[in-house]
């Protein structure tokens, strides 16, 4: 008997559940996995990629499939809540992992356990995807939500801020620098990095945020990138630029340029999926760069995924898996044949 994917991962989770493993056939989809569809295998060291490795897979993919992803948000000392999660709805882990450096005490005090998740999930054969929600330079680190990460800047402070040498510039690299050995562990690993640094840049809710034109959002994304490429040596960053469902026309006013950016997404908090004027925007905007849904509530349906193809991985935000999804829905998605999953993807 033939087995498509929906019935192959079906029966996957089934086994799975029971501490048991499969062999079949599932079109393109190898159903054997005798890690449980992906578990972590203690001690398991994957070759090392690099940063334009994951670029060209992401290329190879699109207009075909879809990576699976899960954010996994606060608590840093839990890093990989949600992704498992996935695992025990469906039976699979997520294609894609995603962490965050966040701002509070506790969660910077775990930075390194989410990065030790970073390269467990790297190692067990998933992308990695880092973000920062971070205190702004004007004030020391940790900070709070509102008073901090929301905070803003008054002109006066941006131009300083995006002017080299300046006292702010500098507090900022000073900042930029609190997580630079972290990155450089996964470079030294052989893990290369979607580094979704100043997300939602077109929205003013954050301090980094909301300011378009060639001095605004784009300049400090484009002094983040000179710094941590340039001064540090992170070739493993892979520069995902990042908007949000903000008004479809106006993206192009925070694009940093075609050489500062590798992977071109959005962020679909207005639109449970986005509209098609977003899906056009992003390939008008960045011509040739690979297109992602970088956070999503909803996971996006296989028909939506059929109908806007080159989206080449969505990344569900935490909580918001079992708040805004069924249990069916989940399943529904991750067990279409367009969606890859940890251990579907080989660089």
């Amino acid at each position: 008997m033939r087995l498509t994917r929906r019935m192959a991962y079906a029966a996957v989770a089934l086994l799975a559940a029971l501490g048991l493993t499969a062999a079949g056939n599932a079109g393109t989809v190898a159903v054997a996995r005798p890690i449980a569809t992906g578990a972590r295998r203690p001690g398991a060291v994957r070759p090392a990629a690099t940063a334009a490795d994951v670029v060209a897979y992401l290329k190879t993919i699109s207009g075909d499939h879809t990576v699976s992803g899960q954010h996994n948000r606060e608590p840093n000392a839990s890093p990989a809540i949600w992704t498992d999660k996935v695992h025990d709805i469906t039976g699979v882990y997520p294609g894609l992992w995603g962490g965050d450096f966040l701002y509070s005490q506790d969660d910077i005090a775990h930075r390194a356990t989410m990065v030790a998740e970073a390269r467990n999930e790297w190692n067990a054969g998933s992308l990695v995807a880092l973000m920062w929600h971070m205190c702004p330079p004007t004030m020391a680190e940790p900070c709070g939500w509102e008073s901090g990460v929301e905070s803003h800047l008054t002109d006066g402070q941006w131009s300083e801020l995006v002017t080299n040498g300046t006292a702010l510039n500098n507090a900022w690299k000073a900042r930029l620098d609190t997580i630079v050995p972290y990155l450089q562990s996964l470079k030294d690993a052989g893990v290369p990095v979607l580094w979704r640094v100043l997300h939602e840049m077109n929205d003013g809710w954050a301090w980094w945020g909301g300011r378009p034109g060639p001095g605004g959002s784009a300049k400090l994304y484009q002094l983040t990138h000179d710094y941590l490429v340039g001064t540090k040596g992170l070739t493993n960053l892979i520069w995902v630029w990042n908007v949000k469902d903000l008004n479809a026309g106006a993206i192009s006013g925070y694009y940093p340029g075609a050489s500062y950016v590798d992977v071109a997404t959005l962020d679909s908090w207005n639109n449970a999926f986005p509209p098609s004027q977003y899906y056009q925007a992003m390939q008008s905007v960045a011509p040739g760069k690979p297109i992602a849904l970088a956070e999503v509530g909803t996971l996006p349906t296989p028909a939506q995924l059929a109908a806007q193809p080159k989206w080449t991985y969505f990344m569900v935000w935490a909580e918001y898996l079992t708040n805004d999804n069924s249990d069916d829905a989940i399943k529904a998605t991750y067990y279409d044949y367009q969606v890859l999953h940890r251990g579907d993807i080989h660089l």
